[in-house]
């Protein structure tokens, strides 16, 4: 056993010491003992991105720590099954850190797992090359990731790419940031496990983090489908940073990834319970993956956690 084991095993141990009364208790309490900066820092982070919860504590406002401690003791078996499936000391490290960061605010482990020898989502030791890809990059924004994994992989790397991006406005910079490469075809599409049409959620604090929510009315709604329907050639590489969507976009291409069995490179932030749901649900559908844990931005909190699976070869 080695110290991310050792560190690993005393934060379950002291969680199967706590109810989830008592553990909400203590995130909040460790909350109160931060500094009042750091405590802005959190609370307007997450009133910005409502994915967690929201913070107020002058109003009686503790709907964050209520679901952090209720989805951690709710899951434990979970959170100990996905540390034995991961496939490197990185990603067990980084479980550690995601967990003592929720748990203790710790930050200084959560940063010394940055990823900065890669660019984002393509971990040159897990993925070292690319040829012929088939590459759906769902959430593809102004195109950054797809000039990325060409940048990374070269203009040879593959075959076609398909880009889901449901704003209009940003859609028309990822077809004009995409526009000098062949065989790249972009899509004004939802993608969910159906079809149908939804409704766009606007994040009025930053674009990038639109949401889609249930058609209501015949304004600002976007085709939805599902990728199992709209793509029907062979994929070798999946993408997802879908503002929570990505359970349902991986059902909806459940059949691609049973018998395509594409590198998946998914968002698991967006909900404390994708942490350990998405790497289950994949594995529920194909059992022939490799999982692996990256973080590519979280410093003070962890976001842009990306889940990489990698076919077994």
């Amino acid at each position: 056993m080695n110290s991310i084991d050792v560190k690993f095993n005393n934060i379950m141990q002291f969680l199967r010491t706590k109810n989830e009364n008592q553990l909400f208790e203590h995130i909040l309490n460790n909350y109160k003992w931060l500094p009042v900066e750091m405590q802005r820092i959190y609370q307007n982070y997450f009133d910005k991105f409502n994915y967690w919860g929201t913070i107020d504590l002058e109003n009686n406002n503790y709907e964050y720590f209520e679901l952090k401690a209720k989805d951690i003791i709710n899951n434990l078996q979970d959170i100990e099954w996905l540390y034995n499936k991961l496939q490197d000391y990185s990603s067990k490290r980084l479980l550690v850190a995601i967990l003592d960061n929720w748990i203790n605010y710790n930050v200084d482990l959560l940063k010394s797992t940055i990823d900065v020898a890669n660019k984002h989502y393509f971990d040159l030791d897990l993925i070292p090359n690319c040829e012929n890809e088939v590459f759906v990059d769902l959430g593809a924004y102004t195109g950054d990731t797809v000039l990325d994994f060409i940048d990374t992989y070269g203009k040879d790397c593959y075959k076609k790419i398909y880009c889901y991006e449901i704003t209009p406005n940003i859609f028309n910079y990822l077809t004009y940031n995409t526009k000098q490469y062949d065989n790249i075809d972009c899509r004004l599409k939802a993608v969910k496990d159906k079809k149908g049409k939804i409704t766009i959620e606007t994040n009025k604090n930053d674009i990038s983090s639109n949401r889609t929510k249930d058609c209501t009315s015949n304004d600002n709604f976007v085709e939805c489908v599902s990728i199992d329907d709209d793509i029907k050639e062979p994929i070798t590489m999946i993408k997802m940073d879908i503002e929570g969507d990505e359970p349902y976009a991986i059902k909806g291409a459940k059949k691609h990834i049973k018998n395509d069995s594409p590198k998946l490179l998914i968002s698991v932030y967006h909900n404390n319970n994708h942490l350990w749901q998405l790497p289950k649900l994949i594995d529920s559908i194909n059992s022939n993956y490799r999982f692996y844990l990256r973080n590519y931005c979280g410093k003070v909190y962890p976001t842009e956690i990306v889940l990489i699976a990698v076919p077994i070869k």
